[in-house]
C-alpha cells in the first residue's frame, strides 16, 4: 500500500515538474517570434488554412502574460475550452490520487462529444472564410 502511494506521488510530482517547464517556456519564449524553435501548423503550411488549434501556441504565450484578450483574439476556441479541460484533469487526478471514480456524465454523453467535435469541425470552417465577421476568427500576428 505505501509503495503506491509513493508511486502515485512522484508521477505526480513528475507530471507538475513536466508541466513547469512546459509554462516556463511558453512564459520565457514568444512563438511569434521570427527566430523561434516553436513548430508552425502542419496544416496551415500544406493547406494554407487555419486548423482549430492555429494560434494556440501564441495564445497559451499571451494568457501566462495575462494579456486574455490578445489570448483570445489568437483563438477564442482554445481558450473557451480551457476551463472544460483544466475541469476534466483535475477530476481525473484526484480520481488517481484517491482511487475514486467520479465521473462527470456529460462529459461520457454522445451529444457532448458530437456536439463539441461539431463546434470543432464549425469552428475550423468559419475561422477560413474570408468575410466579416469570419475573418476575425484567423489568429492574427
Amino acid at each position: 500500500m505505501e509503495h503506491s502511494i509513493n508511486k502515485k506521488i512522484g508521477f505526480v510530482f513528475l507530471g507538475l515538474l513536466i508541466l513547469s517547464v512546459i509554462v516556463f517556456i511558453y512564459y520565457r519564449f514568444n512563438p511569434s517570434s521570427t527566430n523561434t524553435s516553436f513548430l508552425a501548423c502542419p496544416i496551415k503550411m500544406v493547406t494554407g488554412y487555419h486548423c482549430p488549434g492555429c494560434g494556440s501556441q501564441r495564445a497559451i504565450h499571451q494568457l501566462l502574460h495575462l494579456n486574455v484578450y490578445r489570448a483570445f483574439r489568437l483563438n477564442p476556441f482554445m481558450l473557451a475550452s480551457l476551463p472544460i479541460i483544466m475541469y476534466a484533469l483535475g477530476l481525473r487526478l484526484y480520481n488517481y490520487l484517491f482511487n475514486t471514480q467520479h465521473r462527470v456524465g456529460i462529459f461520457y454523453s454522445k451529444w457532448f462529444i458530437y456536439g463539441y467535435f461539431g463546434l470543432a469541425l464549425l469552428y475550423w470552417l468559419l475561422r477560413n472564410l474570408p468575410y466579416y465577421p469570419f475573418n476575425l476568427l484567423a489568429p492574427t500576428s
